[in-house]
């Protein structure tokens, strides 16, 4: 009797044995399965979301097979458990396993966010509304609304962002993104300014930004910064007017529609400076560091005038007869094209 009851023992434990590495087994082919994705998906895991509705998430969403064991793999793999709350951006080569594991360790997807040096407020604001996974909160903001929510005294916001590529996370605010660059902004020109040779006609460092947003409307020669900068400043210190196109442009607004008449050149604005003494106002765009940096560190040159050469840069003058000269030479070019 007691033989037959070890045998019914033994069996027992045999079939439990037997059962545990069958369920084990199950249990793995559905956490290595391959996940069902052809390029990179980004998903959102909620905060306070359990390991089991992550995996729930996973097969709802068509990434990987549902099994009747998927409830039994925290048993087996606790270690997997742990996941956290955000926003990943999960790769096709990766298994469930491996999709669990990477968002168990919180890496959230690193958005990016890139401004043009040289755009206005009104194309930031565009390319704000389009970002993804960003939180809007300007959209129905006046610019000097956002200017009070961030603390800045200008109530024209023209200018006062650093132009650069910005990295965010899902959850993040336009406003967030915004501070961010008007920090990166602040620090530039405050180290450009405190390193400036004090010759320059510049009152304030808000006056370098105007300079710089038309430095930066002016060339896209990286080269060709400093020496901009040296004909706007030589103009300045010998109070001549900049006469600069871009200016005019700005404060055309809305009539502008490709091409500056003889009429709109003489037609007095704010920021017109064929027809106002000094700088504009206010910058007419936002300036990149090197914009920022050639304003307040200009070559020392002669040169009073420039105009492009048709060949993707500038010539530079020192007499208006030069220049007249110059000009004449780009009607050619012009002409030949």
């Amino acid at each position: 009797m007691i033989k037959k009851l070890l045998v019914l023992l033994l069996v027992a434990i045999g079939m439990a044995v037997s059962g545990y590495f069958y369920v084990e087994k199950q249990v793995n082919i559905y956490i290595y399965q391959p996940l069902s994705i052809t390029e990179p998906e980004i998903i959102t895991i909620e905060s306070g979301s359990s390991f089991q509705a992550v995996l729930t998430k996973l097969e709802s969403l068509g990434w990987v097979n549902s099994s009747s064991y998927s409830k039994l793999v925290r048993r087996f793999h606790p270690e997997l458990t742990n996941v956290k709350a955000g926003t990943f951006l999960i790769q096709p080569d990766m298994s469930l396993s491996d999709a669990v594991v990477f968002i168990s360790k919180g890496k959230e997807h690193q958005f990016t966010i890139t401004f043009i040096e040289g755009s206005r407020f009104s194309e930031w604001r565009t390319t704000l509304a389009e970002a993804k996974s960003l939180k809007h909160e300007i959209t129905e903001l006046s610019e000097s609304d956002i200017a009070t929510k961030l603390g800045i005294e200008q109530t024209k916001l023209e200018g006062l962002f650093l132009a650069e590529t910005y990295h965010y996370t899902a959850g993040m605010s336009d406003l967030d993104i915004l501070t961010r660059s008007h920090q990166n902004l602040n620090r530039v020109l405050d180290k450009a300014w405190g390193n400036r040779p004090k010759e320059i006609p510049l009152k304030t460092p808000y006056e370098a930004l105007i300079l710089a947003s038309i430095i930066e409307k002016e060339t896209a020669v990286e080269s060709e910064r400093t020496k901009v900068a040296s004909v706007f400043v030589n103009r300045l210190n010998r109070r001549m007017r900049l006469q600069t196109d871009p200016t005019v442009i700005y404060g055309m607004g809305d009539k502008y529609t490709g091409n500056i008449r003889k009429k709109d050149l003489q037609t007095p604005t704010p920021y017109n400076t064929y027809t106002i003494n000094g700088l504009p106002p206010t910058p007419i765009a936002m300036a990149g560091k090197a914009s920022i940096e050639a304003a307040l560190n200009p070559d020392e040159t002669r040169y009073l005038y420039f105009v492009a050469s048709g060949k993707g840069g500038h010539v530079f003058s020192k007499s208006l007869k030069e220049h007249n000269r110059a000009v004449q030479n780009y009607l050619k070019q012009l002409r030949k094209k």
